[in-house]
């Protein structure tokens, strides 16, 4: 009687996978597409983008298989990998035109009420992706972990590979250059 792939653990999906088990691979990408892409939404600006990533994810994983020692769950590992590469693309996309106008702002906040909260939600997340496309790509992780992952400070830390404190430093300020960019008063 035979295991199926689906009833194996990450970790042994892992060891077989760098046996040479490509189905070992696929499977750990089936478990985990759903998560990276996920991740990956969160610093891609189209669904080109979104691809190019998560591809980008999940070669840097295949590649670094051997990497992964077993101290933490295979998911924090994934996690780690993924973060690192969403770090490289803002890196590398650091060039792009990154303009937000004050009249974007402003139409944001003039919605009528009676308009229907999804345009809203998704006229806030407009607003919200334009101004995070400003942030420093570090700031830019720093805050999406924290505060669109809903990830505590000492994950980010783990995640990063930063002290809880550089997070937390980090963070107050991608926090101020956020608000600055989006014309917040922060004496308000």
């Amino acid at each position: 009687m035979s295991i199926s792939l689906e009833e194996l653990t990450d970790e042994s999906l892992v060891e077989a996978a760098k046996s040479g088990g490509d189905d070992a691979f696929a499977e750990i990408v089936r478990r985990h597409k759903r998560k990276v892409l996920r991740l990956a939404s969160r610093f891609a600006g189209d669904k080109g983008e979104l691809d190019d990533i998560s591809q980008d994810i999940f070669i840097k994983i295949y590649r670094n298989l051997g990497g992964y020692r077993r101290e933490a769950p295979f998911e924090h590992w994934l996690t780690r990998v993924a973060v690192s590469a969403c770090y490289d693309f803002l890196r590398k996309k650091k060039k792009v035109n990154r303009d937000i106008s004050l009249e974007d702002v402003e139409y944001s906040l003039s919605i009528p009420a009676d308009e229907e909260k999804t345009f809203e939600a998704l006229q806030a997340k407009e607003i919200l992706d334009k101004a995070l496309v400003k942030l420093k790509p570090k700031e830019r992780v720093i805050i999406t972990l924290l505060e669109l992952e809903e990830r505590s400070i000492k994950d980010v830390a783990v995640i990063t590979g930063l002290s809880e404190a550089n997070i937390k430093v980090r963070a107050f300020r991608a926090r101020k250059a956020l608000k600055k960019i989006l014309g917040v008063n922060e004496e308000a």
